[in-house]
């Protein structure tokens, strides 16, 4: 069955009531597609993660690891040896109570930590808004594959219609005689 090709003027007239210059570019790539019949999904994820730099990556490594339980137990476990040991070595201690290094270190860390996670969750949010734009040009393509289908279901219905009263007159026709 060969393809014949339809004009995506057409098709954007026909299905979104506008001229295809009037449409914007994500709809525009879709009537294109439609009137091509190629297909419209793309691997967001592929082409998202091969944008990335080495510091977009470290960035996602560290924001993924500092949100996790493996590391919330581990600095758990690093805080409760840090002040378990200055405690027993009272005043031989590397940071006695009211462990003032152990702020300074923990403000260090969270100065740091918490730009590397927004750096990731922005990405994401960019990655968010890139794969809200392919869902919305795969569910428009539906849409005007499945107003064209219906419209093509309606013309054989009426076809169907007409033979099928065309059989009827034949057949009265022909009890008639």
């Amino acid at each position: 069955m060969s393809h014949v090709p339809v004009d995506p003027d057409h098709v954007s007239r026909r299905w979104l009531g506008k001229s295809s210059k009037d449409l914007q570019a994500n709809e525009a790539s879709v009537v294109r597609r439609a009137a091509e019949r190629r297909p419209i999904t793309e691997d967001i994820n592929e082409t998202f993660d091969q944008e990335q730099s080495f510091g977009d990556r470290l960035a996602d490594r560290v924001a993924s690891f500092g949100g996790s339980w493996p590391f919330i137990i581990a600095f758990g476990v690093f805080l409760l040896v840090w002040t378990m040991l200055n405690i027993v070595l009272r005043k031989d201690a590397f940071d006695p109570y009211p462990f003032i290094f152990l702020n300074l270190v923990l403000s260090m860390l969270a100065a740091v930590q918490a730009p590397v996670i927004m750096m990731s969750q922005n990405r994401q949010a960019s990655k968010d808004r890139l794969d809200a734009g392919n869902d919305y040009q795969v569910n428009l393509k539906a849409e005007i594959e499945i107003m064209a289908l219906l419209e093509k279901v309606e013309h054989l219905t009426a076809r169907q219609q007409e033979q099928t009263e065309l059989i009827q007159r034949l057949l009265q026709d022909r009890n008639a005689r």
